[in-house]
């Protein structure tokens, strides 16, 4: 089932269609798969390269694929509970920098991702059918507990393709 253009911000409309058309759980699972494999694949003495001055290195960015995870998972568990509170923002540039993803193993950063997805496919898996629709309101705006969804997997691929194409 499509999402509905007022399931969420055109914001985040880039992440909603790089998740692509499989059923929610599968996507997650999926990308859990393929974040295992790409990160390994990072040669270890490339995680602190970053392609230009005031650029994320590759465990930053990581570090920010997993810190929006569970930003974006928290608001899925909010509006799922039926919270009707406004959710604030996050800077994701302030978050990056406390990450301390400079003094992270590779290895501790792939361990942490796959702990935060795991958590994400059980919640998104204790949904129904009336639960998923639920909207709330974060950053100003409303989104659909299945946006929230459908942006993790995309937002994971937006990243993956700035690596391939910028830092690998």
């Amino acid at each position: 089932m499509s999402l509905s253009s007022n399931e969420y911000h055109p914001y985040y409309g880039n992440y909603v269609s790089l998740a692509g058309d499989a059923p929610l759980l599968e996507a997650l699972q999926n990308g859990q798969a393929d974040f295992q494999h790409f990160v390994l694949n990072i040669p270890e003495d490339k995680m602190d390269y970053a392609y230009d001055v005031g650029k994320w290195s590759i465990s930053e960015l990581l570090m920010h694929l997993i810190d929006a995870e569970r930003v974006f998972q928290h608001r899925a568990f909010r509006f799922a509970r039926n919270d009707k509170t406004s959710l604030p923002g996050f800077e994701q540039d302030d978050y990056v920098s406390e990450s301390k993803a400079s003094e992270r193993s590779k290895e501790s950063i792939i361990n942490e991702f796959l702990a935060v997805r795991a958590s994400t496919i059980q919640l998104f898996s204790s949904f129904n059918e009336e639960v998923i629709m639920r909207i709330g309101t974060a950053s100003g705006s409303q989104m659909s507990v299945r946006a929230l969804g459908r942006v993790i997997c995309g937002h994971q691929v937006h990243h993956f393709n700035i690596l391939r194409e910028r830092y690998l």
